[in-house]
């Protein structure tokens, strides 16, 4: 067996077309794994591992690998692109790097164009030096300047300009890389301008928002055409309530006394955002020199809303609070047409002077609040009533505010759901 004249390349080439077996070796011994080995058995040589072949890397403009080795593979970098070249990308880097090839391993790309060269599918390859048997040029020779034949000989040929630039070797694109392209170019989507960019394949179905919707665009409609009664027709007295003016909305609460919200504390929970027990608030009313609240409580609410030329604008909406229905019927012919809120400790002889005494149908034409402490656990009276709980916290003032502000977006919803008309007050 040689000792390393045959060139690398040619002779990896030549075992593995014999199929002939390629082992390892170390210090003259056998080896069983490449990453202890120092030398390559072939069928027709031994040869360093690390051996210069003529495969270039790419980018590199060397031309000799014995002048420039460092711009080409090695022989184990050659060996181990055809030894792994079943496996997976993230495998064949995995058992690359085991195989101490850090520097000089063979991109995933050029895998398939070098191990069809060593198997001898292609007669050649683009990245390969030739021999200087296979060329009359010796490598690294530049381009002669001028023709080996004579100019006069064939009428088309010209002697080379010398200030023409060099020509360029031909690139052959592979196969397998082109039916990729193709594959990819399939899913590729040209963007011409910004519309094209919005483009989409899927047809969008908004029925279930118009669905969705469909009953509350009803109510606009009554409620706009509340605002004209025909003249061949009697007016209707609630119709006529309704275009009134200072239609404002009536908040009904609770008139037992150990109710949370009574008419002493209602003003500054709902009006200022902060929570006072009902004892605490009529001793210091009583102190003030009010010892009896009145029966009509007027609470003011700031409202902010985007007008159609996307301004923020701010209004203060009037509510009034009533405990009875004795002060609920000061309000006109049928006052519970105003009513937007009745708020509830559970019990329900709060109910019996009502027009609706059956909470099931109380909370069906008005929105029901069931006002409690945090900590109370689930009153079981209420769970088949329609109603928001407002949970307020004993000692903790500062999140009043946030409750408070729930309360009145569950209005603001059921208000705009149910009795639009009420919203323009």
């Amino acid at each position: 067996m040689s000792s390393g004249t045959e060139d690398a390349l040619l002779a990896l080439r030549n075992a593995i077309k014999s199929q002939s077996e390629i082992s390892y070796i170390a210090n003259g011994d056998s080896v069983s794994s490449l990453a202890a080995a120092t030398h390559l058995v072939l069928s027709s040589a031994n040869l360093p591992k690390t051996t210069s072949t003529r495969f270039r890397k790419p980018g590199v403009s060397g031309s000799d690998p014995t002048t420039s080795p460092g711009d080409f593979f090695t022989l184990d970098a050659i060996y181990v692109t055809w030894l792994l070249k079943d496996a997976s990308v993230t495998e064949y880097m995995k058992q690359a790097r085991d195989n101490g090839l850090t520097g000089g391993l063979v991109s995933v790309t050029e895998r398939k164009g070098v191990v069809d060269w060593l198997e001898g599918k292609v007669a050649s390859h683009p990245n390969i030096v030739p021999l200087e048997s296979e060329s009359t040029t010796p490598p690294g020779t530049p381009p002669s300047q001028t023709s080996t034949l004579p100019i006069t000989t064939s009428p088309q040929f010209k002697a080379p300009d010398s200030s023409a630039p060099p020509v360029k070797r031909r690139y052959v694109a592979d196969p397998h890389d082109i039916e990729i392209v193709k594959k990819i170019r399939l899913n590729e989507i040209e963007l011409q301008d910004r519309n094209t960019v919005l483009r989409g394949i899927k047809n969008n179905n908004f029925t279930s928002v118009r669905s969705m919707f469909t009953e509350k665009l009803k109510k606009y409609k009554v409620a706009s055409k509340s605002g004209s009664t025909p003249a061949t027709t009697a007016p209707d007295p609630k119709m006529h309530a309704k275009k009134a003016k200072n239609l404002y909305p009536i908040i009904m609460i609770s008139s037992s006394p150990t109710a949370l919200i009574t008419m002493h504390n209602v003003r500054r929970f709902l009006q200022e955002s902060t929570f006072e027990p009902s004892q605490e608030a009529r001793a210091r009313a009583i102190s003030e020199g009010n010892v009896k609240p009145d029966d009509m409580i007027p609470i003011y609410r700031r409202r902010t809303h985007i007008d159609s030329s996307g301004r923020e604008m701010e209004s203060q909406v009037r509510y009034v609070v009533v405990d009875s229905v004795e002060a609920l019927s000061k309000f006109g012919v049928d006052p519970w047409d105003r009513v937007v809120c009745v708020m509830t400790t559970g019990q329900e002889w709060q109910f019996k002077n009502y027009k609706w005494k059956d909470p099931k149908q109380l909370f069906h034409h008005v929105k029901g609040i069931y006002v409690t402490w945090a900590h109370d656990p689930q009153n079981p009276r209420i769970k088949d009533w329609n109603v928001t709980e407002l949970k307020i916290d004993a000692h903790r003032r500062h999140v009043d505010k946030s409750v408070v502000a729930h309360f009145w977006k569950s209005i603001d919803n059921w208000t705009q759901m149910n009795k639009p008309w009420l919203m323009q007050s």
